[in-house]
C-alpha cells in the first residue's frame, strides 16, 4: 500500500466513525485493571488447563495434580493465584479442599475463549 492509499484509507475510516471524540466512552482505569486481572487467568496454559478441568465441576487438588501431571504444590500455587483473581472458589471438607469455578461468568468466559480459539484455528487450516 502506498502512502497516498494509506492516507485515503485512514481518512475514509475517520469519516465513517460513528461518533466524534467528545462522545467516545472507555472504561475507567480501575475497571480496566480489574478486567485485565480477570483475563490474566487465561494468559497461562497451565491456568487454562486448570480452568478447563474445573469447568467440568468441583475437583480436589490431588485429582487436579494427577490429571495435569503436576505436583500438588505446583497446582496449589496456581490455584492460589486463581483465587486471588477471583476465578476459582474453594470449599473445605475435612482435610480436603475442593475447587470450582467462581461463578457462571468465569465458565462462560472460558467457553467463549475456547470457542474463539478453535474457530480461528479452523479458519486458518481451511
Amino acid at each position: 500500500m502506498t502512502e497516498r492509499e494509506f492516507v485515503q484509507e485512514e481518512e475514509a475510516v475517520a469519516d465513517a466513525c460513528c461518533h466524534d471524540g467528545a462522545t467516545c466512552v472507555a472504561l475507567g482505569e480501575e475497571e480496566a485493571r480489574a478486567l485485565a486481572d480477570t483475563f490474566t487467568a487465561l494468559a497461562d496454559p497451565t491456568r487454562v488447563r486448570l480452568i478447563s478441568a474445573l469447568a467440568e465441576g468441583e475437583v480436589c487438588v490431588s485429582v487436579l495434580a494427577e490429571t495435569l501431571g503436576m505436583t500438588v504444590s505446583a497446582v496449589s500455587h496456581q490455584l492460589r493465584l486463581l483465587r486471588q483473581l477471583r476465578t476459582v472458589a474453594a470449599r473445605r471438607e475435612g482435610r480436603h479442599i475442593y475447587y470450582s469455578l467462581a461463578d457462571e461468568h468465569i465458565a462462560r468466559m472460558y467457553q467463549y475463549a475456547l470457542e474463539h480459539s478453535q474457530e480461528g484455528r479452523s479458519r486458518d487450516d481451511g
